[in-house]
């Protein structure tokens, strides 16, 4: 048993490191699982015994004034419940009658402790590093600099819609930044956008109440501390809130015993993997992706399962014959959570499945540099016509059979014509409307940022392009340099040069497709002059369901046009929820607990009425 807990702890070892170096090996549910059965082996063993350490090489360390430790972890209501008896236990040993508790939510990131003028890690608990660097790079201090002990993370709407193509979780990124004097553009755009934070844990929403209100009512406590919070999370922490309860009770090397996480256990499901498949991005990443034994999740029968990155693979070899855990809670796509019996074989490409030319490996990721790789082309048109929006009926296997036949480049295919698709295999009909689409799609009108986004230029997404645009005329891009670009806040040198060399790359289409004439809605420059007072000015506006007067992404462009603030989400500072067809019960529960006034489309309708209005008396 002994040599049995020696080598699950070499290998928690292992996976602790690359943790800590922001190259998760397996997942956080995996570990905690890992850890519990070395408990179960060998309750007594060294590694359960201290902070599990963080090495941030070439960093001066530093000792805490108090230890920073770990966090003893609860997964079912049974445990949450014991610790809560031997919490009053203890208090009534003091003769403490009436025993508060503080519930805040678990941040998913890189811990901290920053008193103002030094910003550590929690390296081993009692010494960790000096990070203070991390501040002047761009880390925004919530609440400002010495407010204690905290965590650093990355924006979870941020990295959703920047990072996760190239980053498993967030973490990773933090680490880099902590780490390197030399950031990759992904961090460095991160930190100019302002989405990495250092969060106090006394900055975070936060429930108190007794003991047994906590065990009954964690899953409300969970939710409601969670609906508005953009970081990311992974469970609750709860806490005794008396001061010299605390001190009575102390505290082993690894964690407070006045203190416990709270973590929740998402549906899961065991499967078989039968086959491997990898698929290249139009940036060239080569992702693995599980074709399994059809299992039953979340009410979907799974037959598909991403595997996140090669590295992965490698670690764990996921391949044909493999036995798996699943997970999918709340997302669309389920992930693989654990390899539970790896594959006796398994084949990582060295070349391109698309293309046959040689892979690169770059961290953790498989890439295809070859800019003609088939695969590349026909993901970089369907995101052309995906962000453009204005043209139906272009899906993927639309868009494979017209590569096919050689019609590779926005030119050749916007130069098509009913005959041409007729000649490539389809059916009369379906030859009609893909000619009538790529005609629509020039005179629907359409956001010039939304169309210079959709040629997918590196660091040049739909923010970005509607933030440049404010500076510069769309038709005279080719002629920017990158320091004119580095002058505008949120550009770095990095991402200037990226987006200038981009542009220089597709230079010619970029012309030839202003030239087709596309009915194009100008963004006003930044020295435009404030909208006028209306009724949707300065209001905070989150649009949902199935909108009758045009697209989801159309109507924000309206609202903004009237100085409104489209959000992604219903917040407590949300003014409007715009509801069109098919809205979930729970986001107008959402909305009616916080306050936030409802709107049917045809009432929102109405006061853009009245905007225009005002605008145009305001205009005469």
């Amino acid at each position: 048993m002994n040599e049995t807990a020696a080598a699950l702890a070499a290998r928690l070892e292992k996976y602790n490191q690359a943790y800590r170096r922001g190259q998760p090996l397996v997942s956080d549910r995996e570990y905690d699982a890992l850890v519990e059965e070395l408990r179960r082996l060998q309750p007594g063993h060294p590694f359960l015994q201290r902070v599990e350490p963080e090495v941030f090489e070439a960093r001066r360390q530093v000792r805490h004034p108090v230890p920073m430790l770990s966090t003893e972890k609860a997964y079912t209501r049974e445990q949450l419940q014991r610790f809560v008896e031997r919490v009053e236990k203890a208090a009534h040993g003091l003769g403490i009658v009436s025993v508060l508790f503080r519930v805040t939510p678990k941040l998913d990131g890189l811990a901290g402790r920053d008193d103002g003028r030094i910003f550590a890690t929690r390296g081993n608990g009692e010494v960790g590093y000096e990070i203070s660097s991390a501040f002047a790079k761009g880390v925004v201090p919530v609440g400002g600099r010495g407010r204690g002990l905290g965590e650093i993370v990355v924006l979870k709407s941020y990295f959703e819609a920047h990072l996760s193509a190239d980053f498993v979780h967030p973490r990773n990124m933090v680490v880099g930044i902590v780490a390197s004097d030399v950031l990759s553009v992904q961090a460095q755009k991160a930190l100019q956008a302002g989405a990495v934070h250092f969060v106090p844990y006394s900055e975070l929403p936060s429930w108190t109440g007794s003991g047994q209100e906590m065990v009954a009512d964690m899953d409300a406590i969970t939710a409601a501390l969670t609906a508005d919070l953009d970081y990311p999370t992974d469970g609750m922490v709860a806490e005794v809130t008396d001061e010299r309860l605390r001190r009575h009770m102390g505290a082993t090397a690894h964690h407070y015993r006045w203190q416990i996480a709270i973590k929740t256990r998402s549906e899961t499901a065991v499967t078989r993997v039968t086959a491997i498949h990898w698929q290249v991005g139009r940036t060239g990443n080569v992702t693995p992706v599980l074709e399994v034994e059809p299992v039953l999740l979340s009410g979907a029968t799974l037959r598909r399962v991403t595997a996140h990155h090669a590295g992965l693979v490698r670690e764990q070899r996921p391949g044909p014959g493999a036995v798996i855990e699943i997970i999918r809670s709340g997302e669309v796509i389920p992930k693989l959570e654990r390899v539970l019996k790896p594959a006796d074989h398994l084949d990582i490409p060295q070349k391109c499945p698309a293309c046959t030319k040689p892979l690169f490996w770059q961290n953790d990721f498989l890439k295809c540099r070859n800019p003609s790789c088939r695969a590349q082309i026909e993901q970089r048109m369907h995101y052309w016509f995906q962000t453009l929006g204005t043209a139906d009926w272009f899906g993927i296997q639309t868009i494979r059979r017209m590569v096919a036949a050689g019609y590779d480049t926005l030119e050749k295919v916007y130069a098509l014509t009913q005959d041409d698709f007729a000649a490539m295999g389809f059916g009369p009909l379906q030859s009609r409307n893909l000619a009538k689409a790529l005609a629509l799609s020039r005179t629907q009108p359409v956001e010039d940022w939304r169309f210079l986004a959709a040629f997918g230029i590196p660091d040049l997404g739909k923010g970005e392009s509607r933030r440049l645009l404010t500076f510069f005329p769309l038709e005279k891009l080719p002629e920017v340099r990158a320091e004119e670009i580095e002058m505008i806040h949120g550009f770095g040198k990095k991402t200037s040069e990226s987006i200038t060399g981009g542009l220089a790359a597709i230079v010619e289409t970029f012309r030839h497709m202003l030239a087709l004439g596309f009915n194009l809605q100008i963004t006003a420059p930044a020295n435009a002059k404030e909208p006028p007072a209306n009724p949707l000015n300065g209001k905070r506006l989150v649009f949902t369901g199935k909108m009758k007067h045009g697209r989801r992404e159309q109507m924000q462009e309206g609202a903004r046009r009237f100085g409104a603030r489209v959000q992604s989400a219903v917040s407590a500072r949300t003014d409007y929820l715009v509801c069109g067809e098919k809205v979930g019960a729970a986001k107008l529960e959402k909305a009616r607990r916080l306050g936030v006034a409802v709107l049917s489309e045809a009432e929102y309708m109405a006061l853009l009425k009245k905007c225009r209005e005002t605008s145009e008396v305001r205009d005469g």
